[in-house]
């Protein structure tokens, strides 16, 4: 018997734990944090690597927010992935909508396929054992059930909910009696000490009319939105919408919350299968050092850093050199506009930062200095209240949106590569060391159709700056 499988990444979130590296517009799943990629890449990776004749893998599913599918492009690019399905939500609705639209997708064509169901934003270490439970998981749920993936705890957790196990079954395999809360710190020793308890790492295998079953019979307002919405959809090339006013109205909730932990007193079977893969959530700074090879003195570095008498440390440093002595136990977190510097053993408190940033409407909360776009990217070198100068590259053959301004008037600077510039109704051609105006109020565009990129700089001046001061006429990006 042939199993027909489609791998589902729910790819939303914002990882805030993870700033400044992360952002609500970079969130954690496209950060590097190892020589093997990003998260989200490693995860696309892993579900492709089922050595049995027995399992036919389709195309993935990508369920990602519409905010973020040029980051799911370009990083599927670096893959030599070019025929991806992804699912754009209009707005962030949890998991259970998310898998339904997953589901209702894969479901196409009268298809069921088992669906294997896992989050972008988890690391693991040890890869032919997941594949192993993964192919175990898979001939369970093509009978029926609902099979989780339990990871075995290695210490008293009070930040991940726990999967109470029965005795039936081997020890690898056992029915699920109840889900459990994330406890405090005496009930989590308990729970280790008994033997008895699973992380709930969030990876669920499923046929996909098992899914959309549940949600019938425990949320079928949820899912009779999902549908609505999804029957409304629009595709465009790869890209899959549901109809937008339909899913914002959808409650949130959570694939946990709406359906599983009900079913252990239901008629539906739910299964759980013991793993230990080195999994990591990554999310929390410490969780990122404890991920990570350690030097002979317990640090984890990234980029030009000098470390002397540091130990048990986490030391990032993206933009400059970061230097280090007489310290342990701390993370440092260097970017081009923010420095962290905490507690390892209080990286919780950074969502509790990023909140205080949010609530004084701080760009760094949202944005790094360096922001990426289809095209290419800017980076925003200087700002005062009446000008902004900005580095921009554009890739080769793209170009940006036709566009004006009512707010500000713009200079380019030429510095690599060649420009093809539309300002008003004439086109200017302009090489390395050559410039241009672009008068407020104008319709113009900037477009690299050469094979090398094109780096500009840019200086705007006007009374308003903000990215908000862009009309656009005509954009080959779709926004």
């Amino acid at each position: 018997m042939t199993f027909s499988v489609v791998p589902v990444i729910l790819c939303g979130g914002s990882g805030t734990r993870l700033w400044p590296l992360s952002r609500a517009a970079f969130p954690k799943q496209f950060l590097t944090l190892s020589k093997k990629g990003t998260l989200f890449q490693q995860t696309i990776q892993r579900l492709q690597y089922f050595d049995n004749n027995k399992i036919q893998i389709s195309n993935t599913l990508i369920v990602t927010n519409e905010e973020h599918r040029f980051l799911v492009l370009d990083q599927l690019k670096d893959l030599k992935i070019t025929d991806p399905r992804i699912i754009l939500e209009p707005v962030g609705r949890d998991t259970a909508p998310a898998l339904a639209l997953a589901a209702l997708e894969a479901r196409q064509n009268d298809n069921d396929p088992i669906l294997v169901i896992v989050s972008a934003d988890q690391a693991i270490r040890i890869q032919d054992k997941f594949v192993e439970a993964l192919e175990d998981s898979i001939e369970i749920a093509a009978k029926g059930s609902v099979v989780i993936l339990g990871i075995k705890p290695d210490y008293p957790s009070t930040g991940f909910g726990y999967i109470k196990k029965g005795g039936l079954g081997s020890s690898r395999v056992s029915d699920v009696i109840e889900f459990k809360e994330k406890p405090d710190l005496e009930t989590a020793h308990k729970y280790i000490d008994s033997g008895n308890y699973d992380w709930n790492g969030g990876m669920f295998i499923m046929r996909a009319s098992i899914w959309l079953n549940c949600l019938k019979t425990f949320d079928e307002e949820l899912l009779n939105r999902v549908v609505e919405a999804y029957q409304q959809k629009t595709e465009d090339n790869i890209f899959i919408r549901p109809q937008a006013e339909i899913f914002k109205s959808i409650s949130p909730n959570s694939i946990d919350y709406a359906v599983l932990e009900k079913l252990p007193s239901s008629q539906i079977p739910i299964k759980v299968i013991s793993i230990d893969v080195g999994w990591n959530d990554m999310g929390s700074w410490d969780a990122v050092w404890k991920a990570e090879d350690h030097d002979e003195s317990g640090n984890v570095q990234y980029g030009d850093a000098l470390l002397k008498n540091t130990s048990n440390s986490l030391i990032y440093a993206n933009d400059r050199l970061v230097v280090t002595s007489g310290i342990k136990d701390l993370v440092v977190i260097e970017t081009a506009d923010s420095v962290l510097v905490l507690d390892r053993h209080k990286t919780q408190d950074v969502k509790l930062i990023v909140a205080e940033l949010e609530s004084q409407k701080r760009e760094e909360h949202n944005l790094h200095r360096k922001v990426l776009r289809p095209w290419g990217w800017f980076d925003t070198l200087d700002e005062e209240p009446m000008f902004k100068v900005k580095r921009i590259c554009v890739n080769p053959h793209e170009s940006l949106s036709l566009q004006k301004h009512k707010h500000r008037a713009e200079h380019w600077v030429v510095v690599k590569g060649k420009a093809e510039i539309q300002c008003g109704d004439k086109i200017i051609n302009l090489e390395e060391n050559q410039s241009t105006y672009i008068p407020k109020g104008e319709f113009h565009r900037l477009s690299n159709p050469f094979d090398e990129p094109l780096e500009i700089v840019e200086i705007q001046s006007g009374n308003y700056l903000g990215e908000d001061d862009i009309e656009r006429i005509e954009d080959k990006y779709g926004r």
